[in-house]
C-alpha cells in the first residue's frame, strides 16, 4: 500500500502520457465575404417549417449580394429534428469542402445542434476555413468548431433573422469589411428624456481584454464537461438567453462557478434575456439583477448588462475566438482586429 501511494504522489508531480490538457489550435481567421459570394443554408437543429419563411431569408441574402445554396437534406424532418443527425452533420461537412461554398448560415436553431459534435470533420474544417453564423442552439456547433478548430466562428443572424438596417450593417463592417469594431449600443431616447430601450447596466466597472467567447447560455451550459467548449483562461464571456426562469438563469451560471469557469474570466458580458421575467405568481423570486449580484459581482471583474446579443430583432455580429477588449463602463466591446482575413 505504501508503495501504491509513494507511486501516486510521485506520478501527480509530472503529466501522464495521454492524460495531459489539451493545447488550443491556433486561432484560423475565415476568408472575408464578398458580394457575389454563395452562402450555404442548412437546417442543424429544428425543421425548416415555413417555406416562405426560407424565401425570405434567400431574398434578403440575394439582396446582400450573396449567391444561395441549401443542403441536400434541407427540408428532412425526423421528430422534432431536421433529419437525421448522420445527414445534418453531412451537410455541414460539406459545405466546407464544396469550393463554390464561401460561408455557412444556420436557417434557424431549436435543439439539436449538440448531436452533431461528434460526426463533424474538424480537421477537413480547419483545412477549409469558412464564416459560420448563427445563434442560440447554433452556439454548440461555434464553440465545438472553434475549440476543435480555431477557426473564428461567428455569433449573429440566421438566416429567418430579421435583416433589418441594424443587423445587416453589423453584419457588413464584422464579416464583409473586416473591420476592427466597437460594438456599442444605439443612444436613441425616442421623445423620452433618457433612453429607455436597449441601455447599459455596469455591474463592475474597468476594462478587460481578452477573447470573446460565449453564446446562448443554456447550450453553453450543457457543454461543460465535454471536449467541445474551449479554453476559458482569460477570456470575455457574453451570454444570452430566452425563456428562461430566473432561477434557471441562476442555475446554469451557479454551474458555470462550481465548474470554475467564472474564475477564470478576465470579463462578462450580459446580452439580453428575452421573456426571462419573474413574472406572475413568482413569489419570492430572485430577479436577474440579483442573480447578477450573487454570482458576477463577486468575482470583481469587469462586467455589464444589456448588449446587443440574443433573441431580438437589433443584433450584433460578434466574432468567437477574436481577441477583444470591453469597457464596463462604456458598455462596449472593441474587437483588437478584424475577424476575417
Amino acid at each position: 500500500m505504501s508503495t501504491r501511494r509513494s507511486f501516486l504522489k510521485f506520478a501527480g508531480l509530472f503529466p501522464v502520457a495521454g492524460f495531459s490538457a489539451p493545447v488550443p489550435p491556433a486561432t484560423l481567421k475565415p476568408r472575408r465575404l464578398n458580394p457575389g459570394d454563395t452562402i450555404g443554408l442548412f437546417c442543424p437543429a429544428a425543421p425548416a417549417y415555413s417555406r416562405e419563411q426560407v424565401t425570405i431569408a434567400v431574398e434578403s441574402l440575394q439582396a446582400l449580394g450573396f449567391k444561395t445554396k441549401m443542403g441536400p437534406h434541407f427540408y428532412d424532418r425526423y421528430g422534432y429534428l431536421a433529419g437525421r443527425d448522420a445527414d445534418r452533420a453531412a451537410d455541414l461537412n460539406a459545405f466546407f469542402a464544396d469550393p463554390t461554398v464561401n460561408g455557412v448560415i444556420a436557417m434557424h436553431g431549436g435543439w439539436g445542434c449538440a448531436r452533431l459534435l461528434p460526426l463533424l470533420d474538424y480537421g477537413l474544417i480547419r483545412r477549409n476555413p469558412k464564416p459560420l453564423l448563427g445563434y442560440s442552439d447554433i452556439t454548440a456547433l461555434l464553440l465545438g468548431i472553434h475549440a476543435k478548430t480555431g477557426l473564428i466562428t461567428f455569433h449573429g443572424p440566421e438566416g429567418a433573422a430579421t435583416w433589418n438596417a441594424y443587423t445587416v450593417d453589423w453584419f457588413r463592417r464584422v464579416l464583409m469589411n473586416a473591420e476592427a469594431v466597437t460594438l456599442q449600443n444605439p443612444a436613441d431616447k425616442g421623445d423620452n428624456l433618457v433612453q429607455v430601450q436597449d441601455r447599459i447596466s455596469t455591474l463592475t466597472p474597468g476594462t478587460a481584454r481578452g477573447r470573446l467567447l460565449g453564446g446562448n447560455l443554456t447550450v453553453l451550459s450543457h457543454l461543460i464537461g465535454s471536449p467541445y467548449l474551449p479554453d476559458w483562461q482569460n477570456s470575455i464571456l457574453f451570454v444570452e438567453d430566452v425563456g428562461e426562469d430566473v432561477y434557471r438563469m441562476d442555475r446554469m451560471l451557479t454551474h458555470l462557478k462550481l465548474a470554475g469557469i467564472l474564475d477564470q474570466l478576465s470579463g462578462f458580458v450580459f446580452g439580453k434575456c428575452t421573456r426571462c421575467d419573474a413574472g406572475s405568481g413568482s413569489y419570492g423570486s430572485l430577479t436577474l439583477e440579483d442573480v447578477f449580484a450573487d454570482h458576477i459581482a463577486p468575482l470583481r471583474k469587469p462586467a455589464f448588462t444589456g448588449a446587443m446579443i440574443g433573441h431580438i430583432k437589433d443584433k450584433f455580429t460578434v466574432p468567437v475566438g477574436i481577441a477583444a477588449e470591453m469597457d464596463a463602463g462604456r458598455g462596449t466591446i472593441r474587437l483588437l482586429e478584424g475577424a476575417v482575413q
